[in-house]
């Protein structure tokens, strides 16, 4: 699986022509250090998400360019050089705004800031390292003069604003930022093709993203069993940010008593096999 947050490609707020510049996406992702929050909230038990396969346990579906890891290590710097060479002035602390609304990009007026409604969902069961991300993410912007105005709310609240495609399910629109925590898992589905979360107008397709090149490359790897195809299509979209890669955690730790064999290896999609299971002296 892979994890994520989501950006509305589709808001009606009046960031629906932020969000869809990639220059953007790229600045805010730069500005998420996963390794941090790997190391920190997530006590080690974390995964880089890399792109749209996952990237752990290293799989054949896995680029070379996937396995080199993060695509955007944290770095302000860069984030920060993104927004002021597209007409951004960068006010730390402040707020930013479009200076230079033919750099910053179509359907962005003069004097725009960079606000934002972040819906996501405190993640208790794993000691709620996603709050702990979030207000860091929080505070990285800030440092950028970006907005992020944090609303936690309950896991199903989210997902019922933003688990799914707001114009294919003639929904509201009028979120910017969302995060359950949970991303996506391949199963049964295990083949990582992308149709179901990234082809344009695909109900799951959460955040409305919708690119042509990137649904040509979707085609061609349902249609081909060579995995240099796959690779292509999740080296371009890696880069594309239709949704913005977080880590990835273990959905449990689990505790086996020395004398219980046959548990190990578990199951990937967390089934439970007792019928395996058998006691020794």
């Amino acid at each position: 699986g892979i994890n994520y947050y989501v950006m509305n490609f589709q808001s009606s707020t009046g960031n629906g022509p932020v969000i869809r510049q990639l220059y953007f996406r790229q600045a805010m992702a730069y500005l998420l250090n996963q390794a941090a929050v790997i190391k920190g909230p997530l006590r080690g038990y974390g995964v880089p998400t890399v792109g749209p396969v996952g990237s752990t346990p290293a799989t054949a579906f896995l680029s070379p360019m996937g396995r080199r890891g993060d695509p955007f290590p944290f770095d302000p710097a860069k984030a920060r050089a993104l927004l002021a060479s597209h007409g951004w002035t960068v006010m730390p602390g402040g707020l930013t705004t479009c200076a230079v609304p033919a750099r910053c990009g179509t359907g962005i007026k003069k004097g725009q800031g960079l606000e934002f409604g972040f819906a996501y969902s405190p993640s208790s069961a794993q000691g709620d390292w996603l709050t702990e991300e979030m207000t860091a993410l929080q505070s990285n912007a800030a440092a950028l003069g970006i907005r992020l105005d944090l609303k936690p709310m309950a896991f199903n609240n989210v997902l019922q604003l933003a688990g799914g495609n707001c114009v294919t399910e003639k929904s509201s629109c009028d979120w910017d930022m969302a995060n359950w925590s949970g991303g996506w898992v391949f199963g049964p589905d295990y083949l990582p093709t992308g149709e179901t979360l990234f082809q344009c107008g695909a109900p799951a397709n959460s955040g409305g993203y919708c690119d042509k090149t990137n649904d040509k490359l979707i085609r061609q790897t349902q249609t081909s069993g060579n995995l240099h195809v796959l690779y292509r299509w999740q080296d371009y979209l890696a880069t594309r940010l239709p949704v913005m890669w977080q880590p990835n955690y273990p959905a449990a730790l689990t505790e086996i008593a020395d004398n219980l064999k046959g548990v190990t290896p578990q199951n990937p999609t967390l089934a439970i096999n007792p019928e395996n299971w058998y006691f020794v002296r």
